[in-house]
């Protein structure tokens, strides 16, 4: 069968579940929240904005290359959760404080405290690279994200105020 398998890293972008980080920074500073509750800020992720995935699975669903290949769409940045708060009240234009949140926290050896994708295959099987990489790249995401998020309609179907498992 003609199967490559795509390992997307943390997609994030706007109708995201609130189970992940990202919305749930983001609504609770568009409901005026200063005070972020989150669990561990230290962990590091590699955030792909959900218009590179898309384009990552149609660069690999119309290329006979990679066959029977494993491919990372990733950004191939890294960062911490704590930065990435930092940079969503930049984009947001708030100044926010992080809350340890003890509900929040994963227990104890079950906290991935890093991922971070390499993606030299995608690009080199399929010419893709992420269009919203590195630091202004996830700034970029983080905003459009966010203006998303900030339309009344759309935030009402999000809870802010509880955790969502």
């Amino acid at each position: 069968m003609p199967v490559v398998i795509a390992r997307p890293f943390n997609t994030y972008g706007p109708r995201q579940s609130a189970r992940a980080v990202i919305p749930t920074i983001i609504t609770q500073v568009a409901n005026g929240k200063r005070q972020i509750k989150l669990g561990a800020v230290s962990p590091t992720r590699d955030f792909n904005y959900v218009l590179d995935t898309v384009a990552g699975f149609i660069a690999a669903m119309t290329s006979d290359q990679g066959l029977g290949e494993v491919v990372n769409f990733g950004s191939n940045f890294e960062i911490s959760i704590g930065d990435t708060v930092q940079l969503i009240a930049e984009v947001m234009n708030t100044e926010i404080e992080i809350i340890t949140d003890e509900n929040r926290l994963r227990p104890e050896n079950s906290e991935v405290e890093r991922l971070w994708a390499d993606n030299t295959k995608a690009k080199q099987l399929f010419g893709w690279q992420p269009r919203y990489g590195g630091r202004e790249g996830i700034k970029q995401g983080l905003a459009e994200t966010a203006q998303w998020f900030m339309n009344p309609i759309n935030l009402a179907s999000y809870k802010s105020d509880i955790y969502n498992i």
